[in-house]
């Protein structure tokens, strides 16, 4: 974003806005946290604000503050048309291309109100604003480093700093991945020096397993999962039957490819998932190993270049698709 764009996004919300935030189909912590956190931040500056999403989210990101207002449009088409036709500004987070908040897009498309992406994804859409950094290793990140940028950085509270805290924990995998830099190690010493409760956020995360959802990971790793051993890659697949069996509850399945990709000699793990119809594909990969030129390819997704998602049709079509493709990224 340019400087002159700032500013005039900047003297925009120096007066009262109506404001929705909104993210992307099936939010996940850095959606949530990013959302969540600007929400609090625009409520204390005076704005009328609602956080609206495609749909729900896993009930282990349900602690932010906020949570309770958030609007699931699929749940509630009407009373989020109503808000998004009378908006006077969008904010559309950790998404780059409108089909991403699914049949809610529309509804933006068609809005009069100024659209500002905030966004880390490669190849991002054109807005009115665009704040985009594919370095950065989160959209909690940006945000912080947007209100940074206007100087209100020290509006941050522990609510704020915690939501903030817990986007870029999620979408770094625990600070392990290489997107992480000295930046984001300041970012978060700031958000600790907030309030922010490193081990309590990770608790709230991490350690509030159903039994179900640890049977269920399980059952992956010992009867569902192909290890490719030749070449580098392990598959993991699961049906909506298979899903029923151990009662799912959204996010039941969040990181389980991530398991496959820690196993030794894998660069590339997949995890195909049943869910609505239709097969939804995550993928991850280490090194220069493009996933998300993969998804873009031949699974109509994207993402970053070690982490990507997609989708197809049937399960016999995505596995039959990615091991006849994948030998074509692990060689380039």
């Amino acid at each position: 974003m340019k400087a002159t764009e700032l500013n005039q996004l900047k003297a925009f919300l120096s007066e009262q806005r109506k404001v929705v935030i909104t993210t992307h189909k099936g939010p996940d912590g850095d959606a949530m946290g990013s959302s969540l956190a600007l929400y609090n931040y625009l409520l204390k500056k005076g704005h009328l604000v609602h956080v609206i999403t495609p749909n729900d989210y896993p009930s282990f990101l349900k602690w932010m503050k906020g949570d309770e207002d958030v609007i699931e449009y699929c749940y509630h088409q009407e009373k989020a048309k109503k808000i998004t036709e009378s908006a006077e500004l969008i904010f559309c987070l950790d998404f780059n291309t409108m089909s991403r908040i699914d049949t809610y897009a529309p509804i933006v498309e068609s809005s009069k109100a100024l659209k500002v992406l905030i966004d880390h994804h490669q190849q991002p859409d054109t807005f009115d604003f665009n704040f985009s950094d594919t370095s950065a290793c989160s959209t909690a990140q940006l945000i912080f480093e947007f209100l940074e940028l206007i100087d209100d950085k020290d509006v941050i509270d522990q609510d704020i700093a915690e939501c903030l805290y817990a986007g870029i924990m999620t979408d770094t995998g625990n600070f392990r991945f290489n997107s992480v830099s000295s930046k984001t190690h300041q970012v978060v010493s700031f958000l600790i020096e907030k309030g922010a409760r490193n081990d309590w956020v990770y608790d709230q995360i991490h350690d509030n397993n159903s039994v179900n959802r640890l049977k269920l990971l399980g059952y992956c790793l010992s009867e569902k999962m192909e290890v490719l051993s030749d070449l580098g890659v392990a598959i993991i697949t699961l049906t909506q039957e298979e899903l029923q069996q151990f009662n799912f509850k959204k996010g039941d399945t969040e990181g389980v490819v991530n398991y496959a990709l820690s196993i030794e000699g894998v660069d590339i793990a997949a995890f195909m998932v049943e869910r609505d119809g239709i097969i939804k594909i995550s993928f991850r990969s280490k090194g220069n190993i493009s996933v998300n030129q993969l998804a873009r390819d031949h699974f109509n997704g994207g993402g970053h270049i070690n982490s990507a998602g997609g989708a197809a049709s049937t399960m016999e079509e995505a596995i039959k698709t990615f091991k006849r493709t994948i030998p074509n990224y692990i060689n380039n």
